[in-house]
């Protein structure tokens, strides 16, 4: 238990609340209350990591649970419902169950299972996607949902583009697209960059850049970017699974690792068998890595001389 107050500093003048004890949770507005926060329940991600894997990200927690037999994924979602409740009490805390959901992950040939997830009389809620950390991930991570809320707002940046565009330099235009455009365009692209929902995209991106330089929309759209040292998105998302894996090469073998033969693929990596295409063209088994260049390739641990030498290279040659 501590004591706390709230303390404002207004127009060279402070206000302050009487001191007060917090016998349990979180005080909401202080600067440390997010520290605080991530103290209190930093053992729950404990409480069931046999059964399931546990994600925390501040307020936000998600368990993947997966088990090929209906009856034990049935159970273990039961039992880790139960095992959430009795953590909540004990820190004396409530599980909200009107915004907690249930999203069953599906691959194209499966079918859904019907199973309804109840607790204490209460039905919790089955959704078909679902907001995450700024990402709308849907049940068969084909990512149109989240793409399409991109497309409202790269629409709404191309708007504005063009309205702004007779009072500043093409120079300034530039910086202000990228600003409004990139984090948008780069945020989560290495999950859904390969969507065929992401042409609509590009589509958007290149009308931007004709804005920008005022050029015809039948010139070549890969001399423009090009001429403004942007990045198209096809190659913004070359860019992103690459940087991915390098900062964690850890996490992927080369052939060396599997043999000591003496090859000219040594430094490329050595994909694991998949069948199915979605695992495919995710970031663990992509092969785009093993297409660089062997000068690139050589400089996987000094990050900003691949990041710099890749994007010259994407810019400047045909991938």
């Amino acid at each position: 238990m501590t004591d706390l107050r709230v303390l404002i500093d207004y127009d060279s003048r402070k206000y302050s609340s009487e001191w007060e004890p917090v016998t349990h949770g979180v005080p909401h507005g202080s600067i440390l209350g997010t520290l605080f926060s991530l103290l209190y329940i930093n053992d729950l991600s404990k409480i069931v990591p046999d059964i399931s894997n546990p994600i925390l990200f501040a307020e936000d927690t998600s368990m993947i649970i997966t088990n090929s037999g209906f009856q034990v994924f049935k159970k273990d979602i039961h039992s880790i419902i139960i095992q959430l409740n009795r953590w909540f009490k004990s820190h004396l805390l409530s599980l909200n169950l009107d915004k907690t959901h249930f999203l069953q992950f599906l691959t194209k040939d499966s079918h859904e299972i019907d199973l309804q997830i109840s607790y204490e009389n209460k039905r919790i809620s089955k959704i078909y996607n679902t907001k995450f950390l700024g990402l709308i991930i849907d049940n068969n991570l084909y990512w149109g949902f989240h793409i399409d809320e991109a497309v409202y707002k790269f629409n709404k940046a191309c708007y504005v583009n063009g309205s702004v565009k007779p009072f500043i330099s093409s120079e300034v235009l530039r910086i202000h697209s990228f600003s409004l455009v990139h984090s948008i365009l780069s945020y989560g692209i290495s999950f859904g960059g390969t969507s065929s929902h992401s042409k609509v995209i590009f589509k958007i991106q290149k009308r931007i850049i004709i804005i920008i330089i005022n050029s015809d929309s039948k010139d070549s759209c890969h001399e423009l970017f090009k001429k403004l040292y942007i990045l198209p998105l096809h190659y913004q998302y070359i860019l992103s699974i690459l940087l991915l894996v390098v900062k964690n090469r850890r996490l992927f073998k080369t052939n060396f690792d599997v043999h000591n033969l003496n090859t000219i693929t040594n430094y490329d990596l050595h994909l694991p068998t998949a069948k199915l295409m979605i695992f495919q063209k995710g970031v663990y088994y992509s092969g785009i890595y093993n297409h660089l260049p062997l000068i690139l390739k050589q400089l996987p641990y000094d990050i900003n001389k691949f990041k710099t030498g890749l994007k010259r290279f994407l810019l400047t040659n045909s991938f």
